[in-house]
């Protein structure tokens, strides 16, 4: 007999309360199989890919692409049992069975050896040779009716209307704008509806059909005032995911430590000149080597050297936690939002291990596979603020941790040097600490060691 199973959305960090379905890999009536990926899900931590915990066929996709779906809610079912082995070799037969008595022929003509079933543990099992996949369903329904954007439109059930072809931002588009999808004609893959679609019905600077609206420039200056009247006049982005996450954390991090913030500029042109030597070594062969790294080092040997700027607050126990490892954050900017992923034990690792887990740590960060356990467990952060162009900032600490040091830009700059004016190499380190356990000696004597490194790198020798 067989059984529908319904598939929960699982807990997959620490107390998370949500997800939300980024992209199904599945649609009803396919096979699955146990520990087959069938969902990619974003939490408020990472996009995690979701395992199969059963054997069968998918019976509904119980929550669409693009919704926030609650722990614990079911959000697919799939039918298992000797039903799901049935449907699924029914769905490998490509033509009627022959009449009675006809004979296939095989290969050169010779009759083709009947056919027999496999023994396997559970159902009717297979048919021996090739199978071929089941043929998708003209439509396939997710959550009660909405059809896949990527899927071929098919008749609805009363008023010969067609399924409406659209994503679900699309929809939430056409919704925020008041337009009526079942009346558009899509422009976009397989008449899906698109964006441009949705701003053209609601009068916002573009045609029916796709077709861009003529809006030439009266006088020059006026190209952005046509560009911006292309647009809606606002545009709401729901607050979920990563950027929920980082909200809550900032705001707590803010109003719960008392944050100070002390800056540095330094000469940092002998550092730039290791990072150069250090390219050339064949122990960082393939590796990519920045200051990033020496700046990784010295925050490591500061913390050794004074350890309890790598610590925390206990609030229930009202005690500081010193932490005698570091799991060093690296705040990574990527397309979901900020997400701060942490090398661990990398007190442990050499320079070259240091550099390829840095590297590693932040291309998985922007390609979306962080995992929560990547993001859990940090001790002391940096965030390299210098890519985006600006000299510094005021760093907000990482919850659960004690201190932050940002890096501004690397720039070439007029400095004293032996009484002389010379052009170098300068940045400013910005360094927010909690004073609840941090106090102004304490902050600064980080920071001065840190600059102490950066601006002659042999010093993390002599310290380390």
């Amino acid at each position: 007999m067989s059984e529908l199973k319904q598939f929960k959305l699982p807990d997959v960090g620490e107390g998370l309360t949500e997800a939300d379905i980024v992209k199904w890999l599945v649609e009803p009536g396919d096979t699955v199989s146990i520990n087959q990926i069938i969902v990619e899900i974003e939490t408020a931590k990472a996009v995690v890919e979701l395992p199969s915990p059963y054997q069968g066929v998918v019976d509904k996709l119980l929550v669409a692409e693009g919704t926030t779906a609650d722990v614990g809610t079911p959000i697919i079912s799939v039918r298992v049992g000797e039903a799901a082995e049935i449907s699924a070799e029914i769905s490998a037969e490509i033509s009627a069975p022959p009449a009675e008595g006809a004979v296939e022929p095989g290969l050169y003509g010779s009759p083709a050896p009947k056919e027999e079933r496999q023994a396997v543990l559970v159902g009717y099992g297979v048919k021996l040779g090739a199978t071929k996949r089941r043929a998708r369903k003209a439509s396939a329904t997710v959550a009660g009716g909405a059809a896949r954007a990527d899927s071929p439109a098919a008749p609805a059930a009363s008023g010969g209307r067609t399924s409406v072809l659209a994503k679900p931002p699309v929809r939430k588009l056409a919704k925020d704008l008041g337009v009526d999808l079942a009346v558009l004609t899509g422009t976009g893959p397989s008449g899906s509806i698109t964006r441009d679609d949705i701003q053209a019905a609601a009068g916002t600077g573009r045609r029916a059909g796709g077709e861009p609206a003529v809006l030439e420039p009266a006088e020059p200056g006026q190209a952005t005032a046509i560009r911006l009247a292309s647009l809606p006049r606002e545009e709401r982005i729901p607050i979920k995911g990563v950027r929920k996450q980082t909200a809550a954390a900032v705001t707590s991090s803010a109003f719960t430590a008392p944050h100070v913030t002390e800056f540095l500029q330094l000469d940092v042109t002998e550092t730039m000149a290791a990072t150069a030597r250090l390219k050339s070594l064949p122990e960082f062969e393939g590796l990519r080597v920045s200051p990033l790294v020496l700046v990784a080092r010295a925050l490591l040997v500061a913390a050794s050297r004074h350890p309890t700027v790598n610590s925390s607050w206990d609030e229930a126990a009202q005690e500081i936690v010193v932490k005698h490892y570091v799991n060093l954050g690296i705040a990574a900017a990527t397309d979901r939002g900020l997400l701060v992923p942490n090398v661990k034990d990398a007190h442990a690792l050499s320079l070259p291990g240091l550099a390829r887990a840095i590297g590693d740590l932040a291309e998985t960060a922007r390609a979306g596979k962080a995992t929560p356990a990547d993001l859990r467990g940090g001790t002391i952060t940096i965030t390299n603020v210098g890519v985006f162009g600006v000299d510094t900032g005021t760093p907000i600490i990482t919850p659960g941790e004690a201190a932050i040091l940002a890096i501004g830009q690397i720039r070439d700059a007029p400095w004293v040097v032996d009484g002389h004016l010379a052009v170098r190499k300068v940045c400013t380190l910005a360094l927010s600490f909690d004073h609840r356990i941090i106090d102004g000696e304490l902050g600064s004597a980080v920071l001065r060691d840190v600059g102490a490194m950066l601006t002659d790198p042999l010093r993390m020798l002599a310290w380390s």
